[in-house]
């Protein structure tokens, strides 16, 4: 089958590398693709946002299935657009992604259905959330309500730091995203990902792993986009993601098939987990980035296949087969991310790497000049790695990442800490 991904980065390599795998995908286009991708596929330099041209390029290139991969697309309705023009696509509707797209919004579902979560309010202006603030104290965490890739969340850990990201939102600092601020409960404990498929009816557990979102060691710094991931993770217990299934996802699940927006695609569920318990922190509509990374290279050539079970709503007839080892995937950033990097250095070493099933470098931001791979992102490789052990991936992963020679580029020396 003809088979197309919307985006160009490090999940987008992720997701391409572990389809190409599967015998039933016959030709593999990714839109716009990245240098390391376009070692493996077809790129295409399409507007990703336009469901019209998104519809007419699949028209024209005899596209069977799409995979949706980022979560502006999926707010755009990318993912109905399609499905009106009668192609097979994996990514829920614009509706249904308001589970990401709206932290308010979620905050209501998770009310409706009980859901155990942060207790929250909503203000669309800065004093009544200062107000707030101020007789709530801290910590507190402070969020833009709309998409802001990634960043648009403040742990506030004093009540100046809450009243300054209140006032950077409202002043515009992720621009529409802050329009509308919710403001929560700091929850204390230890945060993991929980990922499942979901064909609108049916939910299938897929994997589990945990993030690191700050820039520096140790968790410091500011948060990013995410800076390493590895899975599975530890602190995600059978008896947790049991809890997890039924007072959480099995019941967003039925509030949004009875809001007549049912949810069919990837639901990514950030948790908090303390005393033998989860709470939702939020929701994601795709594949995270870069747990992605650490899910495809261990699941492999059945991705394909499960996604195609739920976009067909087939998922209670499929099941995960997992082999019994751990990923670990470290981000190698650009010098001064998050904030203000350089573009255009020259990254050398890459094709002495192995890419195989247990070691991969998934590009997220390069670019080809002069026939070199250069940088063109703040995150820029998914240095990926699988194990018995998580202690022999994260060895295995650092090992390729020394053998890189990139001076302008910088990575965490400490993925897999609060695991090992």
């Amino acid at each position: 089958m003809n088979i197309l991904i919307l985006g160009g980065g490090g999940r987008e390599h992720a997701l391409a590398w572990a389809i190409k795998q599967n015998p039933k995908c016959d030709r593999l286009i990714v839109a716009p693709g990245n240098a390391g991708i376009a070692q493996l596929a077809e790129c295409a330099d399409i507007d990703i946002l336009s469901g019209a041209t998104v519809v007419t390029f699949c028209e024209e290139n005899t596209v069977d299935f799409v995979l949706i991969g980022p979560e502006a697309p999926l707010a755009a309705g990318i993912a109905d657009a399609l499905a009106a023009a009668g192609i097979l696509v994996f990514g829920p509707s614009a509706a249904a992604a308001q589970l990401e797209a709206s932290k308010a919004f979620t905050k209501e579902v998770c009310d409706a259905c009980a859901a155990p979560t942060a207790a929250w309010a909503r203000f669309r202006a800065a004093e009544p959330a200062r107000a707030y603030v101020e007789r709530a104290g801290a910590p507190i965490v402070v969020k833009a309500d709309g998409l802001a890739a990634g960043k648009g969340v403040v742990v506030a850990m004093t009540k100046a730091e809450a009243l300054a990201a209140i006032d950077d939102m409202f002043a515009g600092e992720f621009g529409a995203a802050g329009a509308e601020v919710v403001i929560e409960e700091f929850m204390a404990g230890e945060e993991a990902s929980f990922f499942v498929l979901s064909d609108g009816k049916d939910v299938l557990p897929i994997g589990t792993a945990q993030d690191h979102k700050r820039v520096g060691d140790g968790d410091t710094g500011p948060n990013t986009g995410g800076m390493g991931a590895y899975s599975p993770a530890p602190v995600l217990s059978d008896a947790i993601q049991a809890q997890v299934m039924d007072e959480i996802v099995r019941p967003t699940i039925r509030e949004m098939a009875r809001r007549g927006a049912p949810y069919r695609g990837v639901l990514y569920a950030g948790l908090m987990i303390e005393h033998g318990r989860a709470r939702l922190v939020e929701y994601n509509c795709r594949f995270g980035d870069p747990e992605a990374q650490v899910l495809a290279l261990r699941l492999g050539a059945q991705l394909l296949d499960l996604l195609l079970a739920a976009a067909e709503n087939r998922l209670a007839e499929m099941r995960v087969n997992w082999a019994d080892d751990h990923a670990l995937c470290v981000v190698m950033a650009a010098r001064g991310y998050p904030g203000h990097y350089a573009k255009g250095s020259v990254i050398r070493g890459l094709e002495g790497l192995a890419q195989n099933a247990r070691e991969m470098v998934f590009h997220a931001g390069t670019a080809t000049q002069n026939g070199q791979i250069v940088a063109n992102g703040g995150r820029v490789l998914n240095v990926t790695a699988r194990g018995a052990t998580l202690a022999e991936a994260q060895a295995r992963a650092y090992g390729m990442v020394d053998a890189i020679d990139w001076p302008e580029g910088f990575c965490r020396r400490d993925i897999g800490w609060r695991a090992l």
